[in-house]
């Protein structure tokens, strides 16, 4: 029998029960960095590297329409997300998003999470113990709605929003009661946000057109015509959820500062260069997205290996972020590995490989970084301590976090901050 007919297992479920170990797992076992299997009872083809990610992002190879599997549709991204699209479509529906990579643009976002942050750390203290998960994820979803030009939130209406964005990001990989809650999560949030587009597009509520909300509501498609309510919900969510995600490398960045206190003092004294490589290496070792997958636009061979056309063709993100030929001591958390070369761009891709104003690495990428370098300065400036927890991160949960959530103790705001004690070293470094 020649080795293209041989039937191939399907691994869903070990996938299932693996999780982020899966393929590389699988990846160790085969000479070259490529894995030819089945998933969902599709014919795949699995690869890793910055070649790799060249050949999965160029449309010639790989679609991403009808790619993602409808449970993911249903809960993280949305029916019709500029995610499912290709070609005119989705660059027309890109450039919706590529306007909030303005520097300008990703500053006044840093600024009102800043302020949101600030805002909340006092009554942290006054409550003993908070869940720095969970508080993460009000703190960014308060700064993402206003900074989208949203009808204010009250503070209930916040930490509600919260669990909703959470939910989609926290049961998309999974079956069972966080699926659930994902789904109905997303229901909530495309009713209350396809109500508000028909709000701004009839004059009850005023939006400024060159806010999110006003250029979500104003946008056309490639058609010329503009998104239908639903459609317009889903992507104002495209910019809300994934905002609110970066609770994840909150938790990540405070885990990592407990784990090595050294990387403290250059985050707490504005060393902007390490900064920048500390989030970077959070994104980097920490685990979030396992793999991306696309259908294979003809067929495919890569390294030897075959995929027929409308077969699955995977990216093993993970596995590409923890490549001993990429980084040398993967597993080792070391920021200044981004102080000694300029990292290349389809190197690393915890969000994603190529072109972000062409193809279909996340157009929020910036926003994410931005956010994590603020959070990590004021988290590495905070009095807290960490009682004894659960801080394990298990491997075969998509998308894991830090058990406990992280739990913090005694908080106090950052000397010379809003809410904070008096600074007691010179007015420069306050």
């Amino acid at each position: 029998m020649d080795v293209l007919s041989r039937p191939l297992i399907d691994r869903t479920l070990p996938l299932l029960a693996e999780g982020y170990a899966w393929l590389p797992n699988r990846m160790r076992d085969t000479p070259g960095p490529v894995v030819r299997t089945r998933i969902l009872g599709r014919p795949a083809l699995a690869l890793r590297g910055p070649e790799a990610v060249r050949f999965f992002y160029d449309e010639r190879n790989v679609h991403r329409h009808r790619a993602v599997p409808e449970p993911v549709l249903a809960t993280l991204f949305g029916h019709e997300a500029v995610h499912t699209l290709d070609g005119a479509a989705h660059r027309a529906r890109k450039s919706l998003f590529l306007p909030l990579l303005e520097p300008g643009r990703i500053a006044g976002l840093v600024d009102h999470v800043n302020a949101a942050w600030d805002d909340a750390v006092p009554a942290w203290g006054r409550r003993g113990s908070v869940v720095l998960f969970d508080e993460a994820g009000t703190v960014l979803t308060t700064g993402v709605h206003r900074w989208a030009g949203m009808p204010a939130h009250t503070e209930a209406e916040a930490a509600a929003t919260a669990r909703d964005l959470i939910a989609m990001v926290d049961g998309f990989a999974t079956a069972g009661p966080r699926h659930l809650r994902a789904r109905r999560a997303r229901a909530r949030q495309e009713e209350r946000l396809g109500r508000l587009v028909r709000d701004v597009r009839s004059g009850a509520v005023t939006a400024d057109p060159d806010s999110v909300l006003g250029l979500v509501c104003l946008h056309r498609g490639a058609d010329g015509r503009p998104l239908d309510e639903k459609t317009a919900a889903v992507e104002l969510l495209n910019v809300l959820r994934p905002t609110a995600a970066v609770a994840w490398f909150a938790a990540f960045t405070a885990h990592a500062l407990h784990r090595w206190p050294e990387h403290r003092a250059p985050l707490a004294d504005g060393d902007l260069p390490f900064t920048a490589a500390f989030a970077h290496e959070v994104r980097r070792f920490y685990p979030f997205v396992p793999f991306l997958g696309g259908l294979a636009a003809r067929d495919l061979y890569w390294r030897g290996e075959w995929v027929p056309a409308g077969g699955l063709v995977v990216l093993d993100v993970y596995g590409q972020n923890h490549d001993e030929s990429l980084w040398g001591d993967p597993y080792a958390f070391r920021p200044g590995r981004f102080l000694q070369r300029p990292v290349q761009r389809d190197e690393l891709i915890p969000q994603g490989g190529g072109e972000p104003s062409s193809g279909h690495r996340c157009p929020g990428e910036g926003i994410t970084v931005g956010v994590l370098e603020a959070l990590a300065g004021r988290l590495a400036r905070m009095e807290y301590t960490v009682p004894e927890q659960n801080l394990a991160i298990p491997l075969n949960r998509v998308p894991t976090r830090p058990h406990s959530g992280v739990l913090l103790a005694g908080v106090r705001p950052a000397a010379g901050w809003p809410g904070g004690p008096p600074c007691r070293r010179t007015p420069s470094a306050c």
